[in-house]
């Protein structure tokens, strides 16, 4: 997910919600039909807001925003991906198989964001990559595998399924399930109690091993209301398992089930070749 900030400042404006609605809608069903050929490449670019955890294990929520950008060469249909992958980049596809690196961006832990003294988790960079197998249009297998610089410092990585019913880009459902795993420095970071933690917070010491600390499920759904604008969702449940589950921190000021989910609009144009 990225912050996306205006560069130009604007008044601000007050506009009655239904009347907005009422004109983004007229928009969206009246403007024509894109004109393309083989050689063109379509631009699908989306943006929206979402709910989601304030950290990994937090009861509490935060609204962040969504940005989503995709491309297809001439009329063939968008790819697919699912809104919780990593951003990745396509190096090598064939036969339904694809390799490339993977990025993300994990979210801080601040020491105000519990209600005990805590050691921070700084916004953590990571990097790596990521393997994929898609049956046709309709399964897909996916694995990554990344390491995290300035933050958490850890390994972790995720496995995952996903069922795809698509009727073009018309609509794209997607339901499956996720098996996230880490090493214990990543653990450690978000659910471990260090000696020092310990004497600070009351908590006691707590010092996780690596293994899968959590299973997931997603499901997203995409629709054209007309050939530029779409409407875009998705929601995701996770269940921390294995030593994330058994934390003094989870226990005590989290929560095992995690639960985000999102919604925005996005514009299609065409770049000309």
């Amino acid at each position: 997910m990225i912050a996306v900030r205006n560069k130009t400042a604007i008044p601000a404006v007050s506009i009655p919600m239904t009347r907005y609605l009422a004109c983004a809608a007229l928009l969206a069903f009246s403007t024509p039909a894109l004109a393309q050929d083989e050689n063109d490449y379509r631009v699908r670019v989306g943006l929206g807001a979402m709910v989601q955890p304030v950290f990994i294990g937090s009861e509490d929520f935060q609204v962040r925003p969504i940005v989503d950008a995709d491309f297809a060469k001439g009329t063939n249909p968008f790819g697919f991906g699912s809104p919780d992958d990593p951003i990745g980049v396509k190096l090598f596809s064939k036969n339904g198989f694809s390799v490339g690196p993977a990025v993300n961006l994990q979210r801080k832990r601040s020491v105000s964001d519990l209600d005990l003294p805590l050691k921070k988790v700084p916004t953590t960079f990571e990097g790596g990559g990521f393997v994929q197998y898609m049956a046709g249009e309709s399964f897909r297998i996916r694995a990554d595998l990344r390491k995290g610089f300035g933050g958490h410092d850890g390994l972790l990585g995720s496995v995952g399924a996903d069922y795809v019913s698509r009727d073009g880009d018309r609509y794209v459902f997607a339901i499956g399930p996720r098996v996230l795993f880490s090493d214990s420095k990543f653990q450690r970071a978000y659910f471990g109690v260090s000696p020092a933690d310990s004497v600070t917070s009351g908590l006691p010491q707590y010092r996780p091993s690596g293994g899968i600390y959590a299973l997931a499920a997603t499901s997203s759904l995409s629709y054209q209301l007309s050939s530029r604008w779409g409407i875009f969702g998705y929601g995701r449940y996770e269940r921390l398992v294995g030593d994330a589950a058994k934390s003094p921190v989870i226990r005590d000021l989290g929560s095992r089930n995690q639960l985000s989910g999102g919604i925005g609009l996005n514009y299609t144009f065409i770049i000309k070749r």
